[in-house]
């Protein structure tokens, strides 16, 4: 019924699209730097690509960029166990899933400004990482992007592009919240330009009992960007992000663990010289991740605890260069753009576990002593060719070597077609890979050294429309996407001479549909929905095979009223095996935030989350909260 439900909606505001198309009023177009290394509009890339901006990600007082996102990319979920934190190791939570691909086996890439973000050791995103404090925007690109990012992004990307000041002055953000099972959250930044300087500081903290016994989490986190306009052509800015958390790891409701306590800290450094001409445009970049793990594994026997720490040292450091060429007339509507670049990566990580008792390093079961690394270098081309003003062909490739594994080539090609002013449809073919981990490669004895990258195809129709209705404003907007993707040589862990090792065997068959579509009622209010319908022929956990979301935005003098609603069906939290169908997850969400300015410098603020007090797990044996609270304030000078 609920499905049906979200259906109707969706088909009433596509109706109401339909009947108010204008072509010949003016719009505003949407720029997006993701599906390419330049500032493009969007109507002029063959891939999909969805941007959440700013004033988006803030509106619910989220620390995270990745609830929001949840909300407003069809085809994209988030694990969750608790009320705040994500964790890691056994039990954790923040797998990010895009049509059934996962970020949790490092499926899906994390960038920061286009630079990837993962565990060096293990290869996924650390999604507790991903603070709002440091977004502008960001940008979910659907679909394989490994021709200009490489290895991981073969299920999307997902960019947080970082804020910076753009107008002189000085402006100040402190939001401070408190609410269910002793949750506190606050968060302050810090924005000037002075004429060619501009910087942001920012940090943050968190901590929270969560809902169950042994299951405290606490968060620190802090951002720093210094930017400089050298000329009117040229720019460099650096910047830094780190986060660090204590978590502890309660077991399942029906298994119990004890001490079960994590210590991560993770971060980033980035530099990087830009140049924006009217033919070229490009950029220098040198980045480095770093981590520091520290896990005890905990005990089901309080009387028994464990005698060993687990730790990991990992960092990644990447040099990216590329440029870009306008070919052709500027003012033609035949103009091209050519666009190349290189990328090398130095991936280093350590695995090993010390004594309690003593702090000595013990024996760990590792090949090469725990301790690998691996380089990877690529170049890439891309060229896009606008034709008669209303076609676009685009096609790129890359070539990817890694030091183990070898050489691979990464081809896509897509066209775009706009017959009319504010429409365009699309197609696109794309390759994504993935190279495997060292925890695959290296770490405990399934590992094989022996093991080939992951490939995937992925086919996709799409057809996206803005309707302008007065003073050229997109009042509307709606979308659908049509794709199919198939992989082979997927990495799973099968026996093999009796003993577990990891082969390349799996296959990946997914087909669906994503359905969007917003609504620009009156300065007053503003909806949005969006649906997303997946088959898998080979299923796999947390890719619900329905997800729809509802939203709506109320904004009247003083104050600012949002609601959401999502409802997730056919969410496998068990997969079936034998005769065995598995265990399915179907549950509504209602979510709700609303803030009051007193005055143009403070404002009160609420949330409200799972009103409707569902009971539903999205991690076997972790049972999500019921309905939570949060409350505060923000000040602005």
């Amino acid at each position: 019924m609920m499905k049906k439900i979200f259906l109707l909606l969706f088909a009433a505001t596509a109706t109401v699209n339909v009947m108010a198309q204008n072509d010949s009023l003016q719009y505003l177009n949407e720029v997006v730097v993701t599906g390419t290394r330049n500032a493009v509009d969007v109507r002029h890339l063959p891939m999909t690509v969805n941007v959440i901006q700013r004033d988006k990600l803030t509106e619910q007082h989220q620390t995270n960029v990745l609830p929001t996102a949840m909300q407003q990319v069809p085809g994209l979920f988030l694990t969750s166990r608790s009320m705040m934190g994500y964790g890691v190791s056994t039990g954790a939570a923040g797998g990010i899933n895009l049509r059934g691909i996962s970020g949790g086996a490092g499926q899906l890439l994390v960038l920061i400004d286009g630079h990837p973000q993962y565990q060096g050791i293990y290869g996924h995103p650390i999604a507790d990482s991903y603070q709002t404090l440091m977004a502008d925007r960001v940008e979910v690109l659907r679909g394989p992007a490994s021709v200009l990012y490489g290895s991981n992004a073969m299920g999307g990307v997902l960019n947080i592009v970082t804020r910076a000041m753009h107008g002189n002055g000085v402006t100040t953000n402190v939001n401070l919240g408190a609410g269910s099972y002793g949750t506190v959250q606050a968060e302050a930044s810090n924005q000037t330009r002075f004429g060619r300087f501009s910087s942001t500081v920012a940090a943050q903290y968190g901590r929270t009992d969560n809902h169950r016994p042994r299951m405290g989490f606490e968060q620190y986190g802090g951002y720093l960007k210094l930017g400089y306009d050298i000329s009117s052509n040229w720019n460099a800015y650096i910047d830094a992000d780190i986060t660090h958390f204590n978590a502890s790891y309660p077991g399942t409701v029906t298994k119990p663990m004890f001490s079960a306590d994590q210590w991560i800290t993770r971060g980033m450094v980035s530099a990087a010289l830009e140049n924006h001409y009217n033919r070229m445009s490009g950029a220098l970049s040198v980045y480095s991740n770093f981590g520091r793990h520290k896990i005890d594994d905990g005990t089901d026997n309080p009387e028994n605890p464990t005698q060993r720490y687990f730790r990991s040292k990992d960092a990644l450091t990447g040099v990216s260069a590329f440029e870009s060429f306008v070919i052709g007339d500027m003012l033609s509507p035949n103009q091209g753009r050519l666009t190349v670049g290189v990328d090398y990566q130095h991936i280093y990580g350590r695995a090993y576990y010390t004594s309690k008792a003593t702090g000595e390093v013990l024996d760990t079961p590792n090949k090469q002593s725990g301790r690998s690394y691996r380089n990877e270098i690529a170049g890439y081309v891309d060229y896009r060719q606008d034709l008669l003003g209303w076609l676009t062909l685009d096609a790129g490739v890359r070539v990817d070597y890694h030091s183990i594994t070898g050489t691979e080539w990464i081809p896509q090609a897509g066209v775009v077609v706009r017959p009319i002013t504010q429409g365009e449809l699309k197609a696109m073919v794309s390759k994504g890979f993935r190279n495997p981990t060292m925890r695959e490669m290296f770490l405990y004895p399934p590992s094989n050294t022996e093991l080939e990258p992951e490939r995937l195809w992925n086919y996709e129709l799409s057809w996206r429309h803005r309707v302008s209705v007065g003073q050229g404003i997109h009042n509307l907007t709606y979308g659908a996407n049509l794709f199919y993707i198939n992989g082979d040589n997927m990495i799973q862990t099968q026996p093999v001479d009796g003993k577990p090792r990891n082969v390349n065997t799996g296959e990946i068959e997914n087909y669906g549909l994503e359905l969007e579509a917003a609504w620009r009622i009156d300065r007053h209010w503003s909806v949005n929905t969006n649906h997303s319908f997946l088959h898998m022929e080979h299923e796999v956990l947390a890719a619900p095979t329905y997800k729809g979301f509802l939203g709506a935005d109320f904004r009247q003098g003083k104050w600012l009223v949002n609601a959401g609603l999502q409802y997730i069906s056919g969410l496998y939290t068990t997969l079936p095996a034998g005769d065995s169908e598995g265990t399915k997850e179907n549950f509504c969400l209602l979510n709700l935030a609303a803030s009051y300015a007193l005055t143009p410098n403070v404002s009160l603020w609420v949330r409200g989350e799972n009103l409707l007090a569902q009971e539903y797990e999205i991690n076997l044996g972790y049972p999500m909260p019921r309905a939570t609270f949060m409350g505060g304030v923000s000040l602005k000078f």
